[in-house]
């Protein structure tokens, strides 16, 4: 069953009571990536009361109220998350409170609304698991294999030289033993290959 993520970052911004929610729902490849997201999001925003947010990344998802009422923030960004069925999604709410207090059902409807305003504006794509080959060729066959990398739309993570040259390609999980085949007949089997996890 393909999972989806964003095809791009996108923010809303709502007013409710004078206090000022700006949503943001931001693609990620993981909680790292995530928490350097909230960290810039911090710095950009130092006068903000809250950042509150909800993490949906695999195994790795999370929340947080950040000040809140328990329960009022955190919870109600993840099941709007939870509802547009994402994966690898970070969803942050920036709060400047405006002086009047909204109470619990108040900063639900508030956060839920938020992110779910900045959630309509999201284009939903596939999102396509990666991985990597590890590709060992003689310095005959770099610029030919380097070729391939191009024309193919794969990604060159990492490169090495020594006897040989050792170049480790970024692609989609499902495309790497056919790549594997390909790369194998277009170095008329010198090349040696590794699938890595």
């Amino acid at each position: 069953m393909p999972t989806y993520t964003l095809a791009a970052p996108v923010t809303a911004e709502i007013d409710i009571r004078k206090s000022r929610f700006i949503a943001l729902a931001i693609p990620v490849a993981d909680r790292d990536a995530a928490m350097r997201e909230l960290d810039a999001l911090r710095a950009a925003h130092p006068s903000a009361t809250h950042v509150c947010w909800a993490l949906l990344a695999g195994g790795q998802s999370g929340m947080s109220d950040d000040g809140e009422p328990s329960g009022t923030a955190g919870r109600p960004i993840l099941e709007v998350l939870r509802h547009h069925e994402v994966d690898g999604v970070l969803a942050a709410v920036v709060r400047y409170y405006g002086g009047i207090k909204l109470g619990a059902g108040g900063l639900v409807r508030a956060y839920t609304d938020a992110i779910a305003t900045a959630m309509q504006l999201a284009e939903r794509i596939e999102r396509i698991e990666r991985g990597a080959l590890t590709i060992e060729v003689d310095y005959a066959d770099e610029a030919r294999v380097r070729r391939w990398i191009e024309q193919q739309g794969c990604e060159l993570v990492e490169h090495a030289y020594d006897m040989t040259v050792r170049l480790v390609i970024g692609m989609p999980l499902a495309s790497r033993e056919a790549a594997a085949v390909g790369l194998r007949d277009l170095t008329h089997g010198r090349a040696t290959i590794t699938l890595d996890e």
